[in-house]
């Protein structure tokens, strides 16, 4: 049966705020910091009037306080723009088509999308697997948010294929790095796998590359945990198989669990380590939790720290 979005889940996050912490570059006036000055409400600081300057902004309140000559200098507030990035290949659909990581992330975006556009900041939608599939222009309007939900819908709505796509996470983040113009905040919702252990690396540098571009990066590493990580099966037989590939193995968990288990630890902990390293929010997702519980936690932590 097609799956359908939770539009009351998602409209409770209509009044969240999710402000960026670091400065962020915009295009219509809103509520975000940007890194230059401008000419709106608000000044940030004053500073010594040099001779010869225009004298359009001079604070005389301050004059006739001080004898000084004092200048206004503004800081504008503009919008967030923000990049969804949201892997849709077949590991995505694991481990039940009606609760698999796919809706888990879909569901955040769509939380987030309704978040963002209630505070007039711009939002666009990048899915992909081995290349990227769709990515829609960085907008801020009601009728570009109903759109991206009806794409999310679709999404839902759309069999898994096993087989029919490996994840490369490393390409299309170096893609989209080389397409955003401007700072802002790349949410990327993935469970990194469908590559071999080896090249990790390479998505790892490809987190880099958005960092060092200067963009704030989130990064939910969306996972059955039970079986993904803890490998949770029962004593018996299993034929296994890869969605990415479509290859199956047949064994017995308790054979393996041990070595599964401390192999997905490391993964993970270097994963986390490296996000640490790179000042990306790392958000450990367990599909098996509500989605807005784990989105609300991470909103409710992320404003402490800000």
């Amino acid at each position: 049966m097609p799956q359908a979005l939770d539009l009351a889940a998602v409209r409770s996050f209509e009044n969240l705020e999710f402000l960026a912490r670091q400065l962020v570059e915009g295009f219509i006036t809103g509520l975000h910091q940007s890194p230059y000055h401008g000419f709106s409400v608000e000044f940030s600081e004053h500073r010594l009037y040099n001779p010869g300057e225009s004298t359009r902004h001079l604070d005389w309140k301050v004059f006739a306080r001080t004898d000084k000559l004092f200048v206004k200098r503004y800081e504008e507030e503009t919008n967030l723009r923000c990049h969804l990035l949201l892997d849709v290949s077949p590991s995505m659909y694991y481990p039940a088509p009606t609760h698999d990581k796919l809706r888990f992330s879909v569901l955040c975006a769509a939380a987030i999308t309704t978040l963002l556009q209630k505070q007039r900041d711009a939002v666009g939608l990048v899915t992909f697997a081995d290349q990227v599939e769709l990515q829609t222009p960085v907008r801020s309007t009601s009728t570009h948010r109903h759109t991206l939900l009806l794409t999310l819908q679709q999404l839902l709505e759309r069999p898994a294929t096993p087989g029919r796509a490996r994840t490369d996470v490393s390409g299309v983040i170096h893609t989209i790095a080389q397409q955003i113009p401007k700072r802002s905040l790349v949410v990327l919702f993935s469970d990194m796998l469908g590559r071999a252990p080896e090249e990790q690396t390479e998505t790892l540098a490809a987190l880099q590359h958005l960092r060092h571009q200067h963009h704030e990066v989130l990064l939910f590493h969306v996972m059955d945990r039970a079986t993904e990580a803890d490998f949770n099966f029962q004593d018996r037989p299993y034929l296994f198989e890869d969605l990415e590939t479509g290859q199956t193995v047949k064994l017995q968990p308790s054979q393996i669990r041990e070595q599964y288990q401390t192999t997905m630890r490391q993964y993970e902990h270097e994963l986390a380590l490296r996000c640490g390293q790179y000042k990306i929010d790392f958000v450990p997702v367990d599909i098996r939790e509500p989605f807005d519980k784990v989105l609300y936690a991470y909103l409710v932590k992320r404003g402490k720290v800000r």
